[in-house]
């Protein structure tokens, strides 16, 4: 059929540029007050001038600094527990409850005590998107593992092997696909905390443009760097879910 010679990344485009034409015939129109929704061209316009100036690639770079750390910290730290709660039911009876609890404590409320226990600058905010990054990461990857097929145990019960060469060449391959998945909503949970951390305190970041257009009432400001923060979130979860297929490149899956 026709549709299936349009590329998909043609396809994705169709309803965002439909809505960027509705709010610009809105705002053409005067049907929103430009102190509330600016028009898309104003929104440009102010993209080009900072990217002129430097100060979107300043900012840029200063948040995906705090993201790149808070990530690989995060993931790390869930690999890890993960790895070993998925693995021994010990561990999971003794951790598992603890993680599962803290998990329900609003992201928020971590900032007051990790800028007493860190200060204000960038410690504070590094740990916060490892909070975030941490539980989606530590879910999927022991759900991954506790629940490999019995069957796929039992053949490596039956060929001798150990507990260790069973979770190297059984539990873990198979929990790969969930491990992707828990990384992609890590990654997304992110770039929300990475926000939120420069908002309550920060010189310089996307997040710090955030707040300066919504103190200076400049809303093309605030819509100018929620675009940066979707488009940097985007490439990097199109990069992690293209790093994943080649992961899990051997399952046999269905192609929508």
């Amino acid at each position: 059929m026709a549709e299936r010679h349009i590329p998909r990344w043609v396809v994705g485009f169709a309803v965002p540029v439909l809505l960027l034409g509705i709010w610009q015939a809105a705002s053409g129109a005067g049907l929103v007050s430009a102190a509330i929704l600016p028009s898309p061209l104003l929104v440009i316009n102010t993209l080009a001038a900072m990217a002129q100036s430097g100060e979107m690639a300043q900012a840029i770079g200063a948040t995906a600094y705090r993201m790149a750390l808070g990530f690989a910290l995060g993931a790390g730290a869930a690999t890890i527990l993960g790895g070993l709660c998925g693995a021994s039911a010990l561990a999971r009876a003794l951790l598992d409850p603890l993680i599962q609890a803290l998990r329900s404590v609003p992201s928020l409320a971590w900032v007051p005590l990790f800028i007493l226990w860190l200060g204000i600058f960038e410690a504070s905010k590094i740990t916060l998107v490892a909070v975030g990054v941490f539980f989606p990461v530590y879910l999927n990857l022991v759900s991954g593992i506790a629940n490999v097929d019995r069957k796929l145990l039992e053949v490596g019960r039956v060929h001798g092997f150990s507990p260790l060469r069973r979770l190297l060449r059984i539990q873990l391959p198979a929990a790969l696909p969930a491990y992707v998945v828990g990384l992609r909503g890590g990654l997304g949970l992110g770039w929300m905390f990475v926000a939120a951390a420069e908002l309550l305190g920060a010189t310089d970041g996307l997040g710090f443009i955030l707040d300066d257009g919504e103190q200076t009432g400049r809303p093309e400001r605030v819509l100018a760097a929620l675009l940066l923060f979707g488009l940097c979130g985007k490439l990097t979860d199109w990069a992690l879910a293209a790093a994943g297929r080649q992961l899990v490149s051997w399952q046999d899956i269905a192609k929508a």
